[in-house]
């Protein structure tokens, strides 16, 4: 398989084998199917566009729906960023987040949603990222 930049190093992807505890034999290695899942996240290409390389796009997206609604991949992220945050000495679970917002300027017209932004002198509205 080629090598792309967003393939998992050989730790991460003994990390999130630990977690899946899968020992299953199959077709393709889930680390490919990884793999290309974190190619379209990374690339943002469509399903159908995905290189080759990788297995099948209908098998990758059975896998992403799969693990997303069974919440694999909410815990994969939860260990992954626990372990990171302890490597670095700080507490496992985040005790503050912050939320980034833009100002959209909108049509001289108005409506409804139009308004001030007073920090950016801007009329339009605040839309959060």
């Amino acid at each position: 398989m080629k090598k792309y930049s967003t393939n998992l190093t050989e730790s991460q992807w003994k990390t999130i084998l630990t977690i899946l505890e899968d020992k299953r034999k199959r077709k393709h290695c889930l680390r490919e199917v990884f793999d290309a899942i974190f190619y379209l996240v990374k690339t943002g290409c469509q399903w159908r566009m995905l290189p080759k390389d990788f297995p099948k796009w209908e098998l990758v997206y059975y896998y992403f729906t799969k693990w997303k609604n069974n919440g694999t991949i909410d815990f994969i992220h939860k260990v992954i960023r626990e372990k990171v945050r302890k490597k670095y000495k700080k507490n496992e679970t985040p005790s503050v987040g912050i939320i980034d917002s833009q100002s959209v300027k909108t049509t001289r017209k108005g409506g409804e949603n139009r308004g001030f932004d007073g920090g950016k002198k801007v009329k339009g509205r605040k839309d959060i990222l």
